[in-house]
């Protein structure tokens, strides 16, 4: 845990330092890293792609990947400049290829251990969890062959659709009540191979919702017919709904914002999560430390 407090320690005093000097933080920077524990193939050669394999407890309703496209929602999206890095020329290369960063140091864990659910969460809000979500998401999908779905878990405060310029609903929480089905819950609205499962209509009791067996079945039907089940959840402090998904994923990404989360508590939700699958920490909004845009890389919790 020393790890995470000497990241956001330092994040903090460079990001104080440099509102001093007067300068700015760019719209969207992100920067992301998983330790390393593996060579990284990516930086030689083509990542290393996680097999999309059918496993014994995902066998019981199989569904083909052709035939939900097929009966899917096929709404027009358009990815908003704002919440895109990969859209929006203001933001810059650099901060892209932190995506791509991450995106490769998920794959070299996929490489050695199941890793096809991923939760993305944070310790309150504000911090960019979604925005990461989406942008790991569109990192991913340009790899033509890998298929992504994201789905918004965040039921009390939906915003995962904003970022594709998609509609909100039916989502989530339409077919966790039963109002509606999988086929009416999911959407593909571009040419890649990424979907999408919004928040849905707003709910009193989401927490409920999480804990039916609607909510494993759902994840236990597409799973075998995604490569990467993207999750954007609640943050972790208010709410309890963050720790419910982490029972029912591979793997966890805890989103910090820089410069502004308390030390404190990032590493008491990190500590929370450290059995529960926590992968690592993304520094999200890090400022720039010189003039060819390199970013402060955040160091990470340690990995299970």
């Amino acid at each position: 845990m020393s790890r995470i407090h000497e990241a956001l320690k330092k994040s903090a005093q460079e990001k104080s330092t440099q509102q001093v000097a007067g300068s700015e933080t760019g719209v969207g920077e992100a920067a992301g890293e998983i330790r390393r524990s593996v060579t990284w193939a990516s930086e030689v050669g083509l990542p290393v792609i996680p097999p999309r394999i059918v496993t014994a407890g995902h066998q019981a309703m199989p569904l083909r990947y052709e035939e939900l496209v097929l009966r899917c929602a096929h709404p027009e999206w358009r990815l908003d400049p704002l919440n895109s890095v990969f859209q929006n020329p203001k933001i810059g290369h650099s901060v892209a290829e932190r995506f791509r960063t991450l995106r490769s140091r998920l794959y070299q864990i996929a490489a050695t251990r199941t890793l096809r659910r991923l939760l993305v969460t944070s310790s309150v809000a504000g911090e960019g969890k979604t925005f990461v979500a989406s942008n790991l998401a569109q990192s991913i999908v340009q790899q033509p062959d890998l298929r992504i779905l994201l789905v918004d878990a965040d039921m009390r405060a939906s915003r995962l659709h904003a970022t594709l310029s998609a509609p909100s609903g039916p989502g989530l929480s339409d077919y966790l009540r039963g109002e509606a089905d999988e086929f009416e819950v999911i959407q593909k609205g571009m040419e890649e191979n990424l979907c999408l499962i919004p928040g849905g209509s707003q709910v009193s009791n989401p927490s409920e919702l999480l804990l039916s067996e609607r909510m494993k079945h759902l994840l236990d039907l597409l799973t075998p017919i995604f490569d990467w089940v993207i999750i954007d959840s609640p943050p972790a402090m208010p709410v309890h709904d963050a720790s419910i998904l982490a029972g029912l994923v591979d793997g966890v990404l805890l989103v910090v914002q820089a410069g502004s989360t308390h030390v404190a508590i990032a590493e008491k939700v990190a500590t929370e999560f450290q059995g529960k699958k926590l992968l690592g920490m993304v520094l999200n909004q890090v400022e720039k430390v010189d003039s060819y845009g390199h970013y402060y890389y955040s160091y990470q919790a340690e990995r299970v």
